[in-house]
């Protein structure tokens, strides 16, 4: 056959991550099926949707049911009822106005953030290093010049963008961040957003996790001035709602981004027309209940619960000396690996003598190396467990 692949999936590191955590997991589990493995790695959820997010999609169900009140496609830039939400979601939470024609509803973040640079042109893109992958891995299979910005522990894993050279770039941005755990202050993303004015860059900005932000720290980067006109920003229910196996997120694209004359916001409709039909009815009449009062404080006794669990695992790194970021306004734990170990040694370590699993800080990029990722969305008791186990090894 003559037909032409696109060779930069060449340029993909072989292993996909947790492709390979699971391959090493599964044959430890095969010689050894009397251990008991704790699963503190992939960043699932465990708790169940809430009452109220349940009640509303059973509703909906019934409503297809009937032909009076059937829907067919659902529109691609999502329910007015649920583009409503979110923005009195923003307005409530994090005292941003938006328009409900910013808000374009999806189907998770993780599409989206690989997604939206279909509408660029060739910038260079600006990311940290370490980083989610998906940042990463779909730019490489785009062929675009990805330029990696160093998050170090000496700067507690938060770049900034001082001797960066000035260029207009892409850029994307997560706070809370996944893998590190560590939050962005407003001084902090203050200083990217000055840097993607003066520059002409744009910010793509992953907030999935800001329902888990404590204290004043942001939790949009809309919260920063000037943002409107030079950021998209990426939310997620995933995390928040537990909708990792329902799949429902938005992109707000804000009608003030116009890049040669042309809006971002209309470009990236006229993308989702053609290429996406859309987030079923059931799925966004659960989001706008997850939305709204009585829908976020059940998240809320959620997000508790899971922050019960990293705060068993930062109390337990706090008391070993162990260096770590993340815990508190994150579901992640980034912890220095024991005695300089590699990561994977570190990971082949925790699952042959404790039988835990986590994710090698490698897998995210070189400055992961000796660092280890730990999750706390596993259940509490077993979250008990690993620390204990935790305890005798570190």
């Amino acid at each position: 056959m003559s037909v032409k692949l696109n060779d930069h999936f060449d340029d993909l590191v072989k292993n996909y991550l947790f492709s390979e955590v699971g391959k090493r997991v599964k044959a430890y589990q095969e010689k050894n099926p009397d251990k008991k493995i704790i699963r503190l790695g992939i960043g699932d959820v465990t708790l169940p949707l809430s009452k109220v997010v349940v009640n509303a999609m059973q509703a909906a169900v019934l409503e297809m049911g009937m032909k009076s009140t059937f829907k067919g496609y659902p529109p691609e830039y999502g329910y007015d009822f649920l583009r409503k939400a979110i923005v009195d979601y923003y307005l409530k939470n994090d005292n941003v106005n938006l328009d409900m024609e910013d808000v374009f509803v999806s189907d998770g973040a993780k599409s989206d953030c690989g997604n939206i640079v279909e509408i660029f042109g060739d910038n260079p893109i600006l990311i940290p290093d370490p980083v989610y992958p998906v940042y990463m891995d779909s730019n490489i299979m785009a062929g675009r010049k990805v330029t990696l910005v160093n998050a170090t522990k000496e700067n507690f894993f938060l770049p900034s963008p001082e001797g960066i050279k000035e260029d207009s770039y892409i850029i994307y941005l997560c706070s809370p961040n996944n893998p590190t755990g560590a939050v962005y202050d407003h001084k902090g993303l203050k200083a990217w957003v000055d840097f993607a004015l003066k520059t002409g860059s744009l910010i793509i900005f992953d907030s999935a996790y800001e329902s888990y932000v404590e204290g004043d720290e942001p939790r949009s980067i809309y919260e920063i001035e000037g943002a409107k006109a030079c950021a998209i920003e990426i939310c997620s229910l995933s995390k928040s709602a537990g909708f990792t196996g329902v799949r429902c997120s938005w992109t707000i694209i804000p009608s003030q981004l116009i890049i040669e004359g042309k809006s971002l916001n209309q470009l990236w409709a006229r993308r989702q027309a053609t290429k996406f039909n859309g987030v079923p009815y059931i799925v966004q009449k659960g989001a706008e209940a997850a939305l709204k009062e009585e829908g976020l404080r059940q998240s809320k006794e959620t997000i508790a619960y899971y922050k019960r669990n990293a705060k068993l695992l930062t109390d337990l790194l706090t008391k070993k000396g162990v260096f770590f970021t993340g815990g508190i306004s994150s579901p992640y734990i980034w912890m220095k690996t024991k005695d300089n170990m590699t990561s994977w040694e570190f990971f082949d370590e925790l699952l042959s003598k404790v039988q835990i699993v986590g994710t090698p800080g490698s897998g995210f990029g070189k400055n992961g190396e000796g660092f280890f990722r730990l999750t706390a969305f596993g259940s509490y008791e077993d979250t008990l467990e690993a620390v204990k186990r935790l305890d005798e090894l570190l």
